[in-house]
């Protein structure tokens, strides 16, 4: 079993798209792939916070104040345009931001202490978000002044005032700490990373040493070997394994120390989250990693003993990022929390301790239950992968 683990280890730490995949990808590509995007993410997001937004403002006499307001803002500048029938061709050709369409009625509805609306034009699809909450900040300022007004004209008093306008708050107080609210967004990407890196590293070997040798001629020769069948399967499943597991904990460690390196460009509250998470933390990650590596591969060699072709394994194999990802998808549903239930449903129970361990709230018992019933299912699929590669209609298919 050992010299056909060697052999085949050997073999395709030789190929230059199997050290591409299970090093260079994990260890450099994915971290700072993820760590630019959310950089320029950041950037981006910032400058629409604060670059100045060109406007265009028609019945601006009806609310003079309010134009005054949008005037002073240094983050805004006015664009004169020749009608409001051009607002939706200006915005297409980025001339202006946004529009405000400030109608006949309004200033003898404010009068009245009456409602009164605007009408705010802009693209919504282009971070709109951004703009109407930069929008907002500003009538809120007009309608501050309006309510200092209020309270003189309605003899009201702040507090009465406030009464009328809100008579119930909620007062809110959160039992989740900073980790635990920053954690629950951060450790659901996570599974997907590490996942998805697993299941590519063992993706191109598990073609090059089933179907790939199918093709080759080879197997043929291995098959005639003093070998058992158990052992040549244990020999190609550890290698599938090896690369997995260590391709998906290159990427933990890189990551990690990219964002250890990196902390005082992070946000304070993920850098607090960062800190906090220990390397039992880290352990524990690492030991949910295994089963879902040996599951990976003993899955990945059923399919490639089956192919006759290399084509054809590939072609097999590319379906499993999308039934992979679904599990996860699940975790990521508002309302699944990790549960005696949910730790025994395949890569789902990963995805959900993984976001548990970030966020400092594991439960240790689930946490072995987790262990307990994916490394049963990595058994059986491997037992399942041993019985298929004793029959000879699976390996010598026409």
């Amino acid at each position: 079993m050992w010299i056909v683990y060697l052999k085949e280890l050997r073999s395709l730490l030789r190929d230059r798209k199997t050290l591409i995949f299970t090093i260079l990808i994990p260890i450099i590509a994915l971290p700072l792939i993820g760590f630019g995007m959310t950089q320029v993410m950041s950037k981006l997001s910032e400058k629409a916070r604060t670059e100045q937004i060109k406007y265009a403002i028609f019945g601006a006499q009806n609310a003079p104040a309010l134009a005054e307001l949008f005037a002073r803002d240094a983050g805004y500048r006015e664009v004169k345009l020749g009608s409001a029938g051009d607002i939706r061709g200006a915005i297409g050709d980025d001339r202006i931001k946004l529009a405000l369409n400030v109608p006949a009625q309004f200033a003898g509805a404010i009068g009245a202490s009456q409602q009164a609306a605007i009408e705010l034009h802009f693209n919504s699809a282009d971070a709109g978000e951004i703009t109407r909450k930069r929008v907002n900040a500003v009538v809120e300022q007009y309608n501050a002044t309006l309510r200092d007004k209020a309270l003189s004209d309605f003899k009201l008093t702040a507090p009465q005032l406030a009464f009328v306008l809100n008579p119930v708050t909620i007062d809110v107080r959160s039992t989740a700490d900073q980790r635990e609210r920053i954690g629950a967004l951060v450790g659901g990407m996570l599974p997907y990373l590490l996942i998805f890196v697993c299941l590519m590293a063992g993706m191109y070997p598990a073609i090059d040493i089933g179907a790939g040798e199918k093709e080759a001629g080879t197997l043929e020769t291995l098959l005639l070997a003093p070998v058992s069948r158990s052992q040549l399967v244990m020999g190609k499943f550890l290698v599938l394994f090896t690369v997995a597991l260590a391709a998906s904990l290159l990427m933990v460690s890189s990551l990690g120390l990219l964002l250890r390196f990196y902390s005082g460009r992070l946000d304070p509250a993920l850098a607090a989250v960062v800190a906090a998470i220990s390397i039992g933390d880290l352990g524990m990650i690492a030991l949910m990693l295994v089963p879902t590596a040996a599951m990976f591969a003993a899955i990945l060699l059923s399919m490639s003993i089956y192919a006759k072709s290399y084509k054809e394994a590939a072609g097999m194999m590319q379906p499993m990022m999308i039934i992979a990802i679904m599990p996860m998808m699940v975790a990521m549903i508002p309302g699944v929390e990790l549960t005696w239930l949910w730790s025994a449903v395949p890569l789902t129970n990963i995805a959900l301790a993984m976001k548990e361990i970030v966020k400092g709230t594991m439960d240790y018992p689930k946490f072995l239950m987790i262990l307990f019933s994916s490394t049963l299912l990595a058994a059986i699929l491997l037992a399942f992968c041993r019985r298929w590669f004793s029959r000879e209609e699976v390996l010598f298919r026409d």
